[in-house]
């Protein structure tokens, strides 16, 4: 029996490229999924779009100066070519500056405001006199008051993903001038979320079977009761709030945003000439509802879209199933937009095929805990699972049958090893189906990985260059057996590598897509007597030296040197000769680090000097603060400690020494610091081997003088 699948997949901000973080998060499971539930013959409709209105797009505008709209203009463009280019199969990819989705915003808006759903409030707001404006939650930033980070923006914490309020921000300020603002009231329009709480409550009685990290996430979310939110703010670019009073404020984008899974599916209808389509996965209680994103993203989805659906109508279908990923790390950081963190989709299609990329970021998933993403591991996985199992399979039969038969031999009788294969088949594409259909992707490309082993171990047992001499009919069957699995591979890797799967299907007599097929054509017969040609690798291996420079044996290589602008120093709450020192790292952003240096600077002679750091040291936990990274100071016997001084280079650049290339992308533990020997010469030059140190404007040298030799730590 048919089932109606609606995917709805997060909708990225329209003011910068996608970055791997994005596509293994939502856009990657959402896609196999949908693949998955198509070849099981499904009625699947999928939908995202470019999220357009908000701060993050008049920032990047401002920054730019141009437009909101020629900045989302611009994005929009290149996420739907990279989406396309990965193969991401939506059946519509939107974005929310079309009339269609304002029209359809305006009247949920209006529909909650008639039932009393959304009232009117006078707040205190942040106004900064400087920018003569009231500051919308993204140009405020501050501290997080739950985990410390230094860069929290107003309404949500990057690093411990809590949502917020600006008022509970320590340390605010604006986010274009650097001032301090300050408390002015206005008048906004609330959801009144309180009025939800007990449906909630109800409807999550029967989602046990969630992810534990979402179930977690909403019940505490509900277990400290829910506060009515903001739904309008002071700003010029957004939908239009559709009363009288409120000409000059947006509707706010969190609301703004999930009606686009309403609205962009109404769009899909419109485009296919069948206004009412949209009807059959929306009032249709059999339909299932998934909605695939990052853990961030939760209480959007599992809180507040349900609660403004149950508002609006009470007839639409709430979500099924959330199952929202945690982070993917680059060589153990947060991927960030915002703070340019990132392997760029863009950049990256330049350089791979698309399926060993999606092959990698579907085995390394963070279904359940973060993952992450080295090229290391990434070459090791191609070359050995992708490249050294999967293809070599497909290959080595294909091409044995190419050269001895020229066709796809007929079978014969078949012994136990042979209905054992046979049965692996079967028994493989019902596991695949079980995991898939718990949104366990990882585990179903491993199902399929394990048949392409089993796939080999059969082959190398059966010897067929043994048996193709002396007796051919068996070694027909071992060939035709092994071309099922191959077959079958084609279909179970369908979701995860289409394009590789499709050239297998070709290889074997099928002229059409292996996406337009039956999951369980995997088990058919095959095209035997049809005429095979010579086949090409699936797959390349691929050298590590191609994404990073060749590793030196010398380690400062492995160092990460950078000029760092110290923002700020305090002193440390649980350590009398430490400080914390609050630094800023140009595109890098901004961290603090503890060090030692009390005894040897004041606080007032450390503030705006640029020094040198070890950006990518591993983080410690300093007598219970944080510290990421460490700075660069020379210590003579005499005692005297001297910061280094990188001169007036920018924030972030490189510090470097001519002749030793870098691979400093891993974190570095403290131990391999310790090896690199790094001394003063000539009074002030900070040198390592002898060869000076060199930032953007020259030579590093030491803050004040110090003893010839004397070492840096």
């Amino acid at each position: 029996m048919k089932e109606k699948i609606y995917i709805g997949v997060a909708w990225p901000y329209a003011n910068g490229s996608l970055h791997l973080g994005h596509i293994a998060g939502c856009y990657l499971p959402a896609d196999i999924f949908a693949r998955f539930n198509r070849l099981k013959k499904n009625d699947v409709l999928m939908i995202s779009g470019s999220d357009e209105h908000g701060t993050p797009i008049t920032i990047t505008a401002e920054n730019e100066k141009k437009t909101p709209q020629e900045i989302v203009d611009r994005y929009n463009k290149e996420h739907k070519k990279n989406m396309k280019q990965l193969g991401i199969s939506f059946d519509l990819f939107t974005r929310t500056t079309t009339d269609n989705h304002e029209k359809v915003v305006k009247d949920v808006f209006l529909k909650l405001y008639k039932k009393g759903h959304i009232y009117e409030k006078e707040i205190e707001s942040f106004y900064c006199a400087k920018c003569d404006r009231f500051l919308p939650d993204r140009y405020i930033e501050g501290c997080c008051p739950h985990c410390g980070y230094e860069e929290c923006r107003g309404d949500q914490c990057d690093e411990c993903g809590k949502i917020l309020d600006p008022e509970e921000l320590i340390n605010v300020k604006c986010k274009i001038c650097g001032t301090k603002p300050e408390i002015r009231t206005s008048k906004h329009l609330f959801l009144a979320l309180n009025k939800f709480e007990d449906k909630l409550l109800d409807w999550l009685k029967e989602k046990e079977y969630w992810k534990k990290n979402v179930l977690k996430f909403t019940r505490n979310w509900l277990k400290n009761g829910l506060h009515d939110r903001a739904i309008t703010r002071d700003m010029g670019w957004g939908v239009h709030v559709p009363i009288e009073g409120f000409e000059n404020k947006r509707i706010y984008v969190w609301f703004d945003a999930v009606i686009g899974y309403l609205a962009a599916s109404k769009e899909w209808s419109k485009n296919k000439d069948e206004e009412e389509k949209w009807k059959e996965w929306w009032y249709n209680s059999d339909s299932k509802h998934y909605y695939f994103l990052a853990k961030d993203n939760i209480p959007f989805h599992s809180i507040i879209w349900p609660s403004i659906l149950m508002g609006y109508d009470k007839n639409l279908q709430l979500p099924y199933q959330i199952p929202a990923n945690e982070y993917l790390r680059l060589e153990g950081g947060q991927f960030s937009k915002s703070r340019g963190l990132a392997i760029w989709v863009p950049d990256i299609l330049k350089k791979l095929d698309v399926d060993p990329l999606r092959y990698y970021l579907s085995i390394n998933m963070p279904e359940k805990k973060d993952s992450n993403w080295t090229w290391e591991d990434f070459v090791n996985k191609n070359n050995d699972e992708l490249v050294g199992t999967y293809g070599n399979f497909v290959h080595r039969v294909v091409t044995f049958t190419y050269k001895n038969y020229g066709e796809i031999p007929n079978f014969g009788k078949l012994d136990k090893k042979d209905k054992r294969a046979l049965e692996k088949i079967k028994e493989t594409s019902e596991k695949i189906t079980i995991a898939i259909n718990n949104c366990e992707f990882k585990k179903g490309l491993r199902l399929a990985m394990n048949l392409a082993q089993f796939g080999n171990i059969y082959f190398n047992e059966k010897e067929p260059w043994r048996l193709v001499k002396d007796n051919k009919e068996k070694c027909a069957t071992v060939l035709h057996i092994c071309l099922k699995i191959v077959k079958a591979l084609s279909v179970f890797t369908s979701p995860f590598l289409p394009f590789s799967s499709n050239r297998i299907w070709h290889m074997l007599g099928n002229k059409d897509s292996v996406h337009e097929r039956h999951w369980d054509e995997a088990l058919s017969d095959l095209k035997t007597g049809f005429k095979l040609e010579k086949p090409k690798p699936l797959f390349k291996k691929l050298e590590l030296e191609e994404f990073m420079p060749k590793e030196t044996t010398d380690i400062f290589s492995k160092l990460d040197l950078r000029v760092a602008e110290i923002l700020d120093v305090k002193d440390h709450p649980n350590a009398d000769k430490l400080y914390m020192i609050y630094l800023n790292l140009g595109k890098m952003g901004k961290r603090v680090i503890v060090a030692g240096m009390k005894p040897y600077y004041k606080p007032e002679e450390m503030k705006n000097k640029k020094i040198v750091i070890v950006a990518n040291l591993k983080p410690a936990n300093i007598r219970g603060i944080k510290s990421k990274g460490m700075l660069l100071a020379a210590e003579d016997n005499k005692g005297t400690v001297s910061l280094l001084n990188p001169g007036d280079s920018n924030p972030g650049s490189e510090v470097t020494i001519e002749g030793i290339g870098k691979k400093s992308s891993e974190i570095l533990d403290f131990d391999d610091f310790k090896k690199v020997k790094m001394i003063v010469k000539d009074g002030r030059k900070a040198t390592y081997k002898n060869k000076v140190l060199r930032s953007e404007k020259g030579e590093v040298i030491t803050d004040k003088p110090v003893e010839k030799d004397a070492e840096i730590m």
